[in-house]
Formats: C-alpha cells, structure tokens, sequence
C-alpha cells in the first residue's frame, strides 16, 4: 500500500511506517501532523485511485526531528579583477514518520 502525497508543493511516495525528510514545518518534535493533498492511491500493485486532482484522504504522520542538509559552497570568481565572493547555505529539513494513509 502507498500514497502520492504533495507535502509543501514536492511529491513523496508514502507508505506506512516510512521516514522521509521533507522541507521545514514549524510543528514541534512529536507533534502529530496530517496531509490532506493525496494525489494517488494504491492498496496493491494493480488497482490504483488517481485523483482529479486530489482524493479525499489523509495521511498521518509524526515528527521525529529537524535535521541540516550538508553545506553547499557558492564561489563567485572574476579573473584578473581581484573579485572573490565565496557563500554557504544549510537546507534545514524536518524527519517525518508516516502512521497511517486514510
């Protein structure tokens, strides 16, 4: 069993007892969140329910943490100009654990 799920405009593919990191959310650690925008649905591997464009169901979750992406370097160079720009940037994530898909 799985769902199609858009979590803050990304699309997962979910299954019960999953971990997925998604974008940050605000909720706090342990806190219970749901997600209405259920794209597809499928008890098996033959029989799927796609919405137009959603479906009327839920999928549960618990927040387990909020993680840091590794650091990305954005170097910024022009030769013979004495031009040097060098930046850093942490994508900030939250682990989620699915219950359930209803």
């Amino acid at each position: 069993m799985f769902a199609i799920v858009d979590i803050k405009g990304k699309q997962y593919k979910v299954s019960e007892n999953d971990r997925i990191y998604i974008n940050r959310i605000k909720d706090d650690v342990g806190a219970k969140v749901s997600f209405g925008d259920v794209l597809m649905f499928s008890k098996d591997e033959k029989s799927f329910q796609v919405g137009a464009p959603k479906l009327s169901m839920n999928v549960e979750a618990t927040v387990l943490g909020h993680v840091k992406d590794d650091k990305v370097i954005i170097f910024k160079k022009k030769r013979r100009k004495g031009y040097k720009r060098t930046k850093g940037h942490r994508q900030q994530y939250t682990e989620i654990e699915i219950n359930s898909i209803k």
